[in-house]
């Protein structure tokens, strides 16, 4: 789906290209692909780069096109393993054409268009609107952390009630998101800090490269609080999985070292031999008083002993 922006003044939709427009591109189909590279001479390998959903942050020119790949967060809504993870978002530029490309529909090119449109202000120039949208990113990091850590606290809840599978599956798939989430905002921190000195900016744009600065570092931090406090409550719920499984492994084998007493004694007098009680009346009788006191004596001492 492709949507003409009017950048000038105001962020306004227009219905065909015009000069120095914002051409917004999302999830291309190969007319679509297709018909960018041939209206625009677009190299060919800059879709595809953008279509890789593993490529990292990073830019590039060919042919006086430049090519600039930001890793923006992005919400699964069916379920996966990683719920929470990041996605390309490929800006294209050559003088007159400026072209945004993401293969996935995400809420934070939405919000972005509605937030521009409510400035009515509109982009200065096309690095103006690139750094908007590193901040935009920024920003929208830390929305989904908050959600993520809304989930983290969720899932501590039900565990404090219940150590249960489920809950320590959903924890291990948050850790895997805030790995993702690490790894696309220091991507594009090094992105941001190449670009400053690639791009020609003004003093306008020095004052939002510092916005962005901010708001990454707090993104990229409090992405690291989060997973060390994950990783920290996974270790503490492994070490109490661990203790009950040994305490009951302990009950089981002093159950079973009690319960042997009775087998032992049972076993004795049930052989074959002379023993002076075979023709006793009192000889079953003494036999099973032996086994419950010999077994309750075990049983007090493992109480003593705290074992039981």
């Amino acid at each position: 789906m492709k949507t003409y922006w009017n950048t000038q003044g105001g962020l306004t939709q227009l219905s065909e290209w015009e000069s120095n427009c914002w051409i917004q591109v999302t999830c291309p189909t190969e007319d679509d692909q297709h018909e960018l590279e041939e209206r625009f001479n677009i190299p060919d390998y800059f879709m595809s780069d953008i279509s890789d959903t593993d490529e990292r942050a990073r830019y590039e020119y060919d042919d006086g096109w430049m090519l600039i790949i930001l890793r923006i967060p992005y919400v699964k809504e069916i379920r996966s393993r990683t719920p929470y993870t990041t996605v390309p978002l490929g800006i294209i530029h050559k003088r007159d054409v400026t072209i945004t490309v993401c293969y996935y529909e995400t809420n934070m090119m939405i919000d972005f268009v509605s937030f521009q449109q409510k400035r009515n202000e509109g982009f200065t120039d096309y690095v103006d609107m690139i750094f908007r949208l590193f901040l935009s990113s920024a920003v929208w990091y830390l929305k989904r952390l908050k959600q993520i850590n809304m989930l983290i606290e969720k899932a501590k809840r039900n565990l404090d009630r219940e150590v249960n599978n489920e809950s320590l599956i959903g924890l291990s798939r948050l850790q895997d998101s805030l790995t993702y989430f690490q790894t696309s905002i220091r991507g594009n921190e090094t992105l941001l800090s190449k670009l400053k000195f690639k791009l020609q900016i003004d003093e306008l744009d020095a004052d939002l490269i510092e916005d962005v600065n901010i708001e990454m570092t707090q993104a990229r931090e409090t992405t690291n609080i989060y997973s060390d406090i994950l990783e920290s409550t996974m270790d503490t719920y492994q070490s109490i999985i661990n203790n009950n499984m040994n305490t009951v492994m302990r009950t089981l084998t002093s159950v079973t070292i009690i319960m042997m007493f009775p087998t032992l004694i049972a076993s004795l007098f049930g052989m074959n031999l002379i023993n002076g009680m075979e023709e006793k009346v009192w000889g079953f009788g003494f036999a099973l008083l032996l086994s419950v006191l010999v077994s309750a004596g075990c049983w007090w001492f493992f109480r003593y002993k705290r074992l039981v």
